[in-house]
């Protein structure tokens, strides 16, 4: 079985995480896609906003019904920072038989040096890079190792982003449509985001 593995805060997820995800899935022709919600992300300057269990639970929210979509608390339920080698070694012990492929937007592809055991990470998984709008892929300062491993994948560009969504709550502006309905309700109800 072929997995896409989305790692990411996700806080708050947006339809923006399930555009590259559905996009990915068609174009590499991944059975499943596991979004990962992260404890402590490494390269992140501070920590989510939303605690572990409502980023969790806003993610069981937006794929409701996606038979090929599935929520993972492997992250969450670690200690320490969620680095995406432990990850997927928990995982090749748990499920043998299943390959991953790292479902990550440019500006990760283009971080992908600074990844702790990157060379390690990519001989255990594959990366698949998904367009986002505004940036652009520098492949040509990637090692041949990550770019062997690499497939870029463009998706139709939709300029959301978790940021600006916690920026417009505060700010008291509407989010509906920018995030699946199931989301918006659950952000309202435990008043997330409301202050800066």
């Amino acid at each position: 079985m072929k997995v896409g593995f989305m790692g990411g805060t996700f806080d708050p997820i947006h339809y923006g995480h399930l555009l590259a995800a559905e996009t990915a899935r068609e174009a590499c022709g991944l059975d499943e896609i596991w979004f990962f919600p992260s404890g402590h992300p490494p390269l992140k300057d501070h920590g989510p906003r939303a605690d572990g269990a409502s980023r969790l639970e806003m993610v069981y929210r937006a794929i409701d019904f996606q038979p090929h979509f599935r929520a993972m608390d492997v992250e969450l339920e670690r200690e320490g920072t969620s680095f995406t080698i432990d990850t997927i070694k928990e995982l090749n012990g748990i499920y043998p038989g299943r390959t991953f492929s790292i479902i990550i937007g440019t500006d990760r592809v283009n971080d992908l040096p600074k990844w702790h055991e990157i060379e390690a990470l990519a001989e255990m998984a594959s990366f698949i890079g998904v367009t986002r709008a505004g940036e652009a892929f520098r492949l040509e300062q990637l090692p041949a190792f990550i770019t062997d491993k690499l497939t870029v994948v463009e998706m139709p560009l939709i300029d959301i982003s978790s940021t600006a969504i916690r920026e417009r709550v505060a700010e008291g502006r509407s989010i509906r449509f920018m995030v699946p309905e199931k989301v918006h309700s659950f952000i309202r109800r435990n008043g997330l985001y409301e202050s800066q």
